[in-house]
């Protein structure tokens, strides 16, 4: 999977940080030969995520759930064997990998089920914590959101500062026809609406506007160019801003503000 190589990187820094030079407390206590098991139990409602993270964690592990189902409180969704020593050493950041990206898939699908009905697609951003947005991305996806791009090179977005340091609208899109991809151009005024669809942008970015303002934007422009609302959105408004009609509405606020769910692990002898 694409998410893979990320994931062992992010598992090994996490384990580094965390471990250092080894687990005083559980080698003082724990006999090296105890074989135990680890039992991870939803402790709330959630949107799972992340769960196919434990096979590089620990030795074939048994996964009851898969990323992107629906847990209930009490519901336990995997079983890790191992050494008791092993567990123990493990048990945080794994849970600190399960309990953030399954809080970014429950925030993801609560956006997600805010339009509902609306024909509206949620696009996620690139406001992820550092060094984990593939699988921030991965969870995103797991709660039903679109991936936006994943970074500066697989997609055009002209944003304010691009049009500015270009010298406008229309030379920031003439610049970037070179390229040969579909064109998306942030806009946050009228005449920048106008100039962007007179360039043939693909894609028509309206940032920070009023659920109203949108909506007439959104008229005017008509089906000559896709639509995404960004900036300000929060799962609170949302839906207004869906009504609209746009095509997609993108937040950073299902990344970068996403509270972690939470998760119990059990470690049991066996």
């Amino acid at each position: 999977m694409l998410w893979e190589n990320d994931a062992r990187l992010a598992i090994e820094r996490a384990l580094a940080e965390d471990l250092g030079s080894g687990d005083i407390t559980t080698e003082a206590c724990i006999p090296a030969d105890l074989a135990a098991e680890a039992r991870f139990v939803a402790k709330q409602e959630l949107t799972l995520a992340g769960v196919e993270l434990l096979p590089l964690l620990f030795d074939n592990p048994l996964l009851r759930r898969r990323s992107g189902d629906r847990i209930h409180p009490g519901e336990e969704f995997a079983i890790a064997g191992g050494t008791a020593r092993t567990l123990l050493s493990r048990e945080r950041v794994t849970l600190n990998f399960l309990q953030r990206l399954s809080g970014v898939a429950t925030h993801a699908a609560r956006f997600v089920a805010a339009v509902e009905g609306t024909g509206v697609r949620i696009l996620d951003t690139r406001k992820t914590t550092p060094g984990l947005r593939a699988l921030e991305k991965m969870a995103a996806a797991a709660g039903g959101v679109v991936n936006h791009r994943m970074g500066l090179y697989d997609a055009v977005l002209i944003k304010n500062n691009h049009i500015r340091l270009a010298g406008g609208v229309r030379m920031a899109i003439e610049r970037a026809r070179a390229i040969g991809k579909p064109i998306e151009v942030e806009a946050r005024t009228h005449a920048e609406i106008e100039e962007a669809i007179e360039c043939g942008a693909a894609r028509i970015l309206l940032d920070n506007m009023t659920p109203e303002q949108a909506a007439k934007e959104i008229e005017f422009i008509g089906r000559r160019a896709e639509i995404e609302i960004s900036g300000g959105v929060t799962l609170e408004n949302v839906r207004g801003y869906a009504e609209a009609r746009p095509d997609f509405i993108s937040s950073g606020a299902i990344t970068h503000s996403a509270p972690a769910v939470d998760i119990h692990c059990g470690i049991y002898a066996v």
